[in-house]
């Protein structure tokens, strides 16, 4: 199996070597991850200045841009074969409801699959170091092999969250949908010792809505999420509805 491994976390994050060694089980196995975090930097790409990417270890690639950008030098430049498929983590958090909107993590899996290269994001939810890692690199090893010998629906990949619990206490996987979030958004607004006002975004408590089948839902029991998302976004229920403003 050839395997290309990213995160949003950065090429230093224990995630993505957690995963990265545990996938190496499996195949030749490269790992192309931005060289600093990038998190929540979504799917961007950069346009606007030259990358750079510097081979820091045996296989291992450190890129000055975001997860879609690896994603892209990986499969085109730094990579000597195609990858039979695209894992993006572990995420040091998790990556829920709309929050995947947001998630570099998600959106490296998302570029892969618009390459039509089988791909899935997964993400320890938790709200420390994370003492998990382990176990969810055991089951992106599971995951991963399923999928090159199963095959995965035509444009969906998996968005997949372990919670962060003790030996023992992990439960089975769910596949689950995309959950709910509850926006408190709060922003800090202060002033800085030279008199110039500053802005800190993300700093309310995540909470989501109680929908039976969400990957919060999951989570919160301490069920594995694995989550199918689709690269088509159009939301083909509100047609009748907006074919009734008659446009033409």
């Amino acid at each position: 199996m050839k395997i290309l491994v990213t995160n949003d976390d950065g090429i230093h994050a224990p995630g993505i070597k957690f995963l990265a060694e545990a996938l190496s089980e499996l195949g030749e196995t490269f790992v192309v991850a931005p060289d600093r975090e990038r998190s929540a930097v979504g799917h961007a790409l950069t346009l606007h200045h030259p990358l750079r990417a510097a081979n820091v270890a045996l296989n291992v690639f450190a890129v000055d841009g975001t997860p879609t950008d690896c994603v892209n030098l990986g499969i085109h430049c730094l990579l000597p074969f195609k990858p039979d498929i695209v894992i993006s983590g572990i995420n040091r958090g998790g990556n829920l409801g709309d929050d995947i909107t947001y998630s570099g993590t998600v959106s490296a899996a998302m570029e892969a699959t618009l390459m039509g290269i089988p791909a899935f994001a997964v993400s320890l939810v938790t709200g420390g170091e994370g003492a998990n890692y382990p176990a969810a690199a055991s089951f992106a090893v599971k995951l991963a092999s399923m999928i090159v010998t199963q095959g995965l629906p035509v444009d969906t990949f998996l968005n997949v969250n372990v919670p962060d619990l003790p030996e023992g206490s992990l439960r089975s996987a769910l596949i689950t949908r995309q959950g709910k979030r509850v926006y408190e958004g709060t922003i800090v607004n202060k002033v800085d010792p030279r008199g110039r006002d500053y802005y800190w975004i993300g700093t309310a408590d995540l909470n989501f809505l109680a929908i039976e089948g969400s990957d919060f839902a999951a989570v919160s029991r301490g069920h594995i999420s694995v989550t199918p998302l689709h690269t088509d976004l159009t939301n083909y229920n509100s047609f009748a509805q907006l074919n009734s403003w008659n446009l033409t």
